[in-house]
């Protein structure tokens, strides 16, 4: 039995619709405990502006770190301490409105590390993905035969590979963007691949 291999793949768009915001409460002391002490301060604050824009579950430490800081000419000044958090907010709404807040309660001892945007329903954008990635494999695999001389017949295996969602946002057009707090969905994508075995049929 003579038969053709073929890997398709498919490429479904989606909107992210939650994000993790990553920042950190940043203090300086003359001291380490002078340090630590501001830096927990604002730590507070942080986590109880934070539980107004999420579940306390989604409220993380990701690391405490105090160390000797220095000024422009590399003079020792002072001590510095950090506390980070990685914070999931249930959408973009929640991480701007978190993000406008903190800044205001805590000015210049705010550092904010980054926000990614992730998505947590794809609204059957995975099955989606699957389909396309099955038509494009016969197509392929049909052009094949036809090259060959040879028409498909029955299918003989079907392999699944991994669903990815691409990291890259993409600029994505007539998005309510102002009540997200600044922060622009974009559009990302699930991509799915699947090998696929037909018989050739002469």
């Amino acid at each position: 039995m003579r038969t053709v291999t073929v890997t398709g793949t498919g490429v479904v768009p989606v909107v992210p619709d939650s994000a993790v915001v990553r920042l950190a409460a940043v203090a300086r002391g003359r001291g380490v405990a002078e340090a630590y002490e501001a830096m927990a301060a604002a730590a507070a604050t942080v986590v109880e502006v934070a539980h107004r824009h999420t579940e306390e579950r989604r409220v993380s430490s990701s690391g405490i770190s105090v160390w000797p800081a220095r000024d422009h000419d590399g003079r020792e000044a002072g001590h510095e301490a950090r506390h980070s958090y990685a914070i999931a907010c249930p959408d973009l709404v929640a991480a701007g409105g978190l993000l406008g807040d903190l800044a205001g309660a805590l000015g210049d001892s705010l550092v904010v590390e980054g926000v990614a945007l992730e998505v947590t329903e794809d609204h059957g954008a995975g099955d989606r993905a699957r389909e396309a990635a099955f038509d494009d494999a016969r197509e392929r695999a049909a052009q094949l035969a036809r090259m060959a001389g040879a028409g498909l017949g029955a299918v003989q295996t079907i392999v699944e590979g991994g669903a990815d969602r691409g990291p890259s946002p993409m600029p994505k057009a007539a998005m309510a963007r102002a009540s997200a707090g600044g922060l622009e969905p974009g559009e990302t994508s699930v991509t799915t691949t699947v090998t696929v075995v037909w018989e050739l049929s002469y």
